[in-house]
């Protein structure tokens, strides 16, 4: 066998090193090329700042809006229409600006705009959509009680018929935007099973604060709801969905755009300490010369790589309607789990400088405790990959 030697294999590219980016077609590049641009230009130089501060920079949101980026994968409604793919990458260049950024958009189309999208009317959607996707109003998603988490079935929220209003009483924790969202998708336990509620935030006996304190997605809000006696019309009621298959298929759109999102958060650390490697010198050599620094770039390496190719299949199914909730739950689980490892170690490589702000991975590790925590811990998706696999649920 002859083997053509004539022409020369260029190198990998240190952060697509399966030249993942060749697997995408034309529009595919253009928004990630987009999105990236507006990380670089808009996010990048200010983020930092607004961790430390513990700010989420309101300032962007109309630029986000702007660019379609809000419910960017639902069809009509001035909403993008894109594909998931597409989608996909758009979170994984925001979580390269941060997590914060990432979530903000997350929330907005996945768990408030779609599911007003799947279980609404069409009066609902005509209300609510093309505001929502123009940022005029925004969005909150009440699932999680101080005593749920990762058992939403323990309801205790409820909501009872009073003629054609309904009467919510309850609370929800850790519910990003929740201070600054005009509407409240909220699940609440009632005699006909769990419903979704379409809460204003004018509404009376509804009230909203912050949680405080974070060491972990501090460039985001996080907060708590409170319903005494919310009176909420039958009219703000999705009526297309009953059961807990509302917000768990609300979570499997938002596990789906975190998958990708992780991504964002480790390119943002490897390609950081790589450099740093290059330049920084240690017993008179710099560290990318030895082997210990080598491997465990390269370690970095082949898990981004992996998770790169992981997600792209993922999206290709989610396009082509063959998607299974469970294979989400394997991408959140390996891509956030492999982020996790690569900013702790390249928070490592960074030896004293790797606490501090000024660069990126500690803070991009400690946004990914709270990724690896919200919209099903690790162990959860674990188990659901499990309870595929055999048959038998272990909850």
């Amino acid at each position: 066998m002859t083997v053509n030697t004539s022409c020369a294999v260029e190198s990998p590219q240190t952060t697509d090193f399966y030249a993942v980016r060749s697997l995408l077609d034309e529009d595919e590049r253009a928004i990630q090329d987009a999105v990236g641009r507006f990380v670089d230009d808009r996010v990048l130089p200010i983020v930092a700042d607004a961790f430390e501060e513990a700010r989420f920079p309101t300032e962007l949101m109309g630029e986000i809006a702007e660019m379609g980026l809000l419910g960017c994968n639902i069809e009509g409604y001035e909403c993008g229409g894109l594909s998931h793919v597409c989608y996909g990458l758009v979170c994984q260049e925001l979580e390269r600006g941060d997590a914060g950024i990432r979530s903000f958009v997350s929330v907005q189309g996945s768990l408030c705009m779609y599911p007003i999208m799947a279980f609404g009317n069409e009066e609902q959607k005509q209300r609510w959509l093309p505001a929502m996707a123009r940022g005029e109003v925004l969005g909150c998603f009440g699932l999680t009680e101080p005593d749920g988490g990762s058992d939403p079935g323990n309801m205790k929220t409820n909501a009872r018929r009073d003629g054609d209003d309904w009467i919510l009483n309850g609370a929800k924790m850790w519910i990003t935007n929740g201070t600054v969202a005009d509407l409240a998708v909220v699940w609440a336990d009632t005699d006909d099973g769990i419903r979704g509620f379409l809460v204003e935030k004018d509404m009376p006996g509804y009230t909203t604060r912050d949680i405080g304190h974070k060491f972990s997605l501090r460039a985001s809000i996080t907060s708590e709801l409170f319903f005494d006696d919310v009176r909420v019309p039958d009219a703000n009621v999705l009526p297309n969905v009953r059961g807990l298959k509302g917000p768990l298929s609300c979570l499997t759109q938002a596990r789906y755009g975190i998958a990708w999102g992780a991504i964002g958060s480790a390119l943002a650390c490897f390609s950081e300490v790589l450099e740093y490697a290059k330049v920084r010198e240690l017993f008179g050599r710099p560290l990318a010369h030895t082997q210990t620094i080598q491997r465990r770039l390269a370690d970095m390496s082949r898990r981004i790589t992996t998770a790169q190719l992981l997600a792209l299949q993922l999206g290709r199914m989610k396009d082509a309607g063959t998607m299974h909730h469970s294979q989400v739950s394997m991408a959140k689980w390996n891509n956030v789990r492999m982020a996790l490892d690569v900013a702790r170690d390249a928070r490592d490589l960074l030896g004293a400088s790797g606490i501090s702000v000024e660069f990126c991975p500690i803070r991009h590790m400690l946004n990914l405790e709270s990724v690896i925590t919200y919209e099903g811990t690790e162990t959860i998706h674990e188990l659901v990959v499990g309870r595929e696999l055999t048959g038998h649920a272990a909850f």
